[in-house]
């Protein structure tokens, strides 16, 4: 099966079908979400953020669409989160702005998290914590919990079981056999499951073009405690905020090497406090420190855990990179980025790797040593999970069309039929009955863009106008019109910003401007709007011809 861009919106849901529709999560890597509806009910799968890329000037946070759900939240069973990261539980709180009192289910690290994400939201909400192995009904749905392994403590899978079928969601997970806190994937409940019978499974996509297995935690460890011995300066790691795992490790290897640590960032603050607080971070007595007390100790004495591996920019270790930041970095002071590239990020990461290097600094990365392994499955992984499954319908999730299409090529490979593979994208609609799934449809899904204080009001539009501004520059022409005669009594001015030429490069067009003012106003357009769009299309064949430019043009008539 291919990918289907012109589908119809889907028909009536039939009694005693389940049907999937993600919002979130399928051609990206961000914003996971995915409501499963049954005979008028609704359960909600994760509800994460999508970070934004380059071409996305001044959005804060990607959110996913809700509005396909909007006007039915009090069909809403509960949400289910399987485990604690931004692009699993990032859009929760903007979800219960409109309703409160959904009830959350999670594991104790996840619903931590969440709950104190919502107290800076100002929501008191309502949860359940669930473990490994429980099982919890919830009207159509039976929902039971799996463990699996991921960079996060705590994760879990849930098989959903309902009267038209089974669902198996793995959320993030790996196969690591020797993970940090010891509690792998709970492959044997897979097994157990798999002889059920699992009618749709969703699972992980990120690394299915990765052959083999993905490596195990323990291999960051020694590679940790090579380059803290080598380091004469300050050492700064940045990662993830929720990363328990590598956060660890750096605690571990400080400790070995008589370092202190300080955390920077409000949110690895926050989260490495839970953590330790709840069991799920060993910090050894008297190893924390103020960093504005470590601002203060010799170099060699002290480590710094910051955000902002992905190159964000108003995160620490981009601020660092900048020299906007109290903590410095310089000559003989080592930076570690132990975590993956997000696809898109790219170019922002290496800017602050540049950054740091001017300055001085050794940086290592994922490139240059195993500082970090990824938290997803490989495609070694996957197999083992479809022979173990034999799932009769595969929904690929969690991942770029690439990553979909290679694990939905994985599933076909161990025996699933292509016709049973759903390649679905944001708003496809896939109706699971009598053990077959069918893409049915789709909804309309759009990019819903937090921008400060605003959430949705910023368009593809607006944002298309924000990158002509940042690239091309604007212009403005301003007139004043006669409005008895069509006349220009004053002007035409044009001012420019943003472009490299002086004001007087328009001089040349000034009388075309005018003369196709008076000539429109003759020929009996009165209408200011009418007016400035005649002059944008004068000023605009002449900036794209002579200048090879194409700024955004604000033309200005008003009458006298």
């Amino acid at each position: 099966m291919t990918f289907n861009p012109d589908l119809l919106p889907p028909p009536a849901l039939e009694p005693g079908t389940l049907r999937v529709v993600p919002l979130g999560g399928l051609g990206e890597v961000g914003r996971n979400m995915h409501v499963l509806e049954i005979d008028g009910r609704l359960l909600i799968i994760d509800c994460g953020v999508l970070f934004p890329e380059d071409h996305q000037p001044g959005v804060d946070l990607i959110l996913p669409d809700f509005g396909y759900i909007e006007d039915r939240l009090d069909d809403v069973e509960a949400i289910v989160l399987t485990h604690g990261h931004e692009d699993h539980i990032g859009a929760v709180p903007y979800l219960l702005r409109m309703r409160r009192d959904i009830p959350i289910l999670g594991s104790q690290l996840t619903l931590a998290f969440i709950e104190a994400k919502l107290k800076e939201h100002r929501i008191t909400p309502v949860t359940l914590a669930v473990k490994e192995g429980q099982r919890e009904v919830l009207g159509k749905f039976d929902l039971e919990f799996v463990a699996v392994n991921h960079s996060i403590p705590d994760a879990l899978a849930v098989f959903v079981r309902t009267p038209a079928g089974t669902v198996l969601n793995t959320g993030d997970f790996k196969m690591d056999q020797l993970p940090l806190d010891g509690r792998i994937t709970d492959l044997r409940a897979f097994a157990r499951m798999g002889a059920e019978g699992v009618d749709l499974f969703m699972v992980d996509s990120t690394n299915a073009e990765v052959p083999g297995f993905t490596t195990s935690e323990v291999e960051i460890g020694p590679v940790l405690d090579r380059q803290f011995a080598q380091a004469t300066g300050r050492i700064v790691v940045a990662s993830f905020a929720s990363h328990v795992h590598r956060v660890q490790q750096v605690i571990d290897a400080a400790q070995a090497h008589g370092r202190k640590v300080a955390f920077v960032g409000r949110s690895m603050v926050r989260n490495m406090g839970i953590a330790a607080d709840m069991g799920f971070l060993r910090v050894p007595d008297g190893i924390l420190v103020d960093p504005k007390k470590a601002d203060d100790m010799p170099g060699h004495q002290v480590v710094y855990m910051s955000t902002g591996s992905q190159g964000e920019p108003m995160a620490a270790l981009s601020r660092m990179a900048t020299g906007d930041h109290k903590v410095t970095v310089g000559e003989g002071d080592l930076v570690i980025l132990a975590s993956s590239l997000i696809p898109g990020n790219e170019n922002a990461v290496y800017r602050v790797i540049n950054g740091l290097m001017r300055l001085g600094a050794t940086v290592v990365h994922q490139g240059s040593a195993r500082v970090h392994v990824s938290g997803h499955a490989s495609a070694g992984e996957l197999l083992y999970c479809y022979n173990i499954l034999r799932p009769r319908n595969v929904m690929p999730i969690h991942g770029e069309v690439r990553h979909l299409l290679a694990n939905g090529n994985l599933a076909i490979k161990t025996g699933v039929p292509h016709e049973r593979v759903m390649f679905a994208e944001n708003g496809t609609v896939v109706d699971l009955k009598d053990g077959v799934a069918t893409v049915v449809g789709a909804v309309e899904v759009h990019n819903v863009y937090v921008d400060g204080s605003s959430v949705g009001e910023i368009t593809d539009t607006e944002l298309k106008d924000r990158r002509i501004l940042a690239e091309e520059g604007f212009v403005t022409i301003i007139a004043v019109v006669d409005s008895t005669n069509g006349r220009v009594v004053s002007g035409p001015e044009v001012h420019a910003r943003g472009l490299a030429e002086d004001d007087s490069v328009f001089d040349a067009i000034l009388p075309d401007i005018k003369r196709a003012i008076e000539d429109a106003a003759k020929g009996g357009s009165t209408d200011t709007h009418q007016l400035q769009q005649v002059a944008r299309r004068v000023l605009g064949r002449f900036v794209g011809t002579k200048l090879r430019r194409r700024p955004m043009i604000i033309p200005v008539v008003v009458e006298a």
